[in-house]
């Protein structure tokens, strides 16, 4: 895969970025290549980043420009790095079917040896295959039609406004659009209403790729930092009004990381804070399906003020190989989306819209099989922390797909270069973070199979002893 190169990153900036790198151990190629081939793998080292000449990143780094040569003789055999004459180096991704299988990244990998605690996301239900052969069926009634629905399919968007009203805020097909992916409705409604360099309230930590979309953008994220029980409605308050930001994107409904949701007074208390600063919300309903508690849920955010846009996705509720997502809005709002989407594209996949909706039409069984499943395999979860990390604190969540847990002492990123070592992939706490904070955390689903959670802990609890700087005082110590 060839990429364009675009900024340059200097010396200093990436020394930053490395942070220690090589903890206690003394500096090698081997050691300073897992610690790029990560950054790359995080994010935060974008494909097509021009690196500095190797004699400024020696000096930078204060090693040998052999230890540089040989670092990026690595790189380049990874596929993590490019190299011309003249021209330099810069980042890449590795583009083979082998290539893509061993570095994945958040994309899941297909080697088997390879456990990947980095994407918090199911497999497809069992019900997926009847749900497709019915589809098929219905197929034929699309096939004389020009196949573009820029709104989507009648049929999904009115089984979608109806879950909508059965929750409480009533709603017409014609408040909804079907997107590709609740990813892709934020980057539109983005597009929309927010212009390079004006402020976008989220919280910390908060969905990763909802950062991408901002920086997308030259948006400005203002943090609102969670607290140990969930939302500071307080602080968030005051920064509505302080910051004026264009607009807010929040995660009421199980928080992606925490697991935690904003209940009912606490959303009343939100949709008056929203009012009266004049602020519109993008309110990310991605979780909102799995629900572990039993519990009445409270209503949804859009049912106390018109200032909230809903957006969510089949990819947590069904499977993220529909490619399918919404948004919820006014009929107003939908048509100017409509109109504005026409720019990057002209619709979602026809067939994929009616698989969808024919799991739409057994939902309530396919949702119930689904929180069952997590709800066991989040009791494996915790007690293989409990059996090989047992100082690691985290809150049981009341919903969504994954653990919060604080891990003691501020080295996730370099614990996620050594679990990738160790055979299982992670995603630290910097990757939900604003600013690359957040080192005391780390997240872990509990999507994978219960024997594969309970091997994947093992190895973690294997590298956790292995990070440079750490090792059992660090990261397996009581916590005080």
């Amino acid at each position: 895969m060839v990429f364009t190169t675009s900024a340059q990153i200097h010396g200093r900036k990436l020394v930053e970025l490395l942070g220690s790198w090589h903890g206690s151990d003394r500096p090698s190629s081997q050691l300073l290549a897992a610690a790029v081939r990560h950054l790359v793998l995080d994010g935060r080292l974008p494909p097509g980043t021009r690196l500095p000449a190797e004699r400024e990143l020696a000096e930078s780094l204060g090693v040998s420009r052999t230890l540089i040569a040989r670092t990026l003789d690595r790189l380049r055999e990874e596929g993590f790095a490019a190299s011309r004459r003249g021209a330099g180096s810069w980042i890449g991704l590795p583009d083979s079917e082998r290539g893509n299988e061993a570095h994945g990244g958040w994309f899941p990998p297909e080697d088997a040896e390879v456990l990947n605690l980095a994407q918090a996301t199911p497999s497809a239900p069992p019900e997926l295959c009847a749900a497709v052969d019915r589809a098929r069926l219905r197929l034929a009634e699309q096939l004389p039609g020009h196949g573009y629905q820029p709104h989507g399919l009648p049929v999904l968007r009115e089984r979608l406004a109806e879950r909508f009203t059965r929750r409480g805020l009533p709603t017409t097909p014609e408040q909804i659009l079907v997107t590709n992916g609740a990813q892709h409705a934020f980057a539109l409604v983005l597009r929309m209403l927010v212009s390079p360099g004006e402020r976008v309230l989220v919280e910390h930590p908060t969905y990763p790729n909802a950062l991408e979309a901002l920086r997308g953008i030259n948006a400005m994220p203002v943090a609102v930092p969670m607290v140990e029980h969930g939302w500071d409605l307080e602080l968030l308050t005051a920064n509505l009004r302080q910051t004026s930001p264009r607009l807010a994107y929040l995660i009421p409904d199980f928080h992606n990381p925490t697991g935690i949701r904003l209940p009912a007074e606490g959303r009343e208390r939100l949709a008056r804070a929203l009012a009266r600063t004049c602020t519109n919300a993008v309110v990310d309903e991605t979780l909102v399906d799995i629900d572990l508690t039993g519990e009445r849920p409270p209503p949804p955010m859009a049912a106390l003020t018109d200032r909230v846009i809903t957006i969510g996705s089949a990819s947590k509720s069904f499977w993220g190989g529909l490619r399918l997502g919404w948004i919820r809005a006014s009929e107003e709002f939908v048509q100017r989306m409509v109109v504005g989407r026409a720019a990057l594209d002209l619709g979602s996949a026809v067939f994929e819209q009616l698989v969808l909706a024919e799991l739409l039409a057994d939902a309530d069984e396919v949702l119930a099989r689904r929180c069952a499943e997590a709800v066991e395999r989040r009791q494996c979860l915790v007690d293989a922390l409990h059996e090989h990390l047992p100082n690691w604190r985290f809150r049981i969540p009341d919903g969504g797909l994954a653990l919060w847990c604080d891990i003691g002492a501020p080295v996730s990123s370099r614990l996620a270069v050594a679990a990738e070592q160790h055979g299982v992939r992670v995603a630290p706490g910097a990757r939900f973070s604003v600013n690359g904070s957040l080192e005391n955390w780390i997240r872990l689903p509990y999507t994978l199979p219960g024997d594969q959670l309970v091997e994947a802990i093992r190895r973690l609890a294997a590298a956790a002893t292995a990070v440079p700087g750490g090792g059992p005082t660090v990261l397996t110590a009581p916590i005080a």
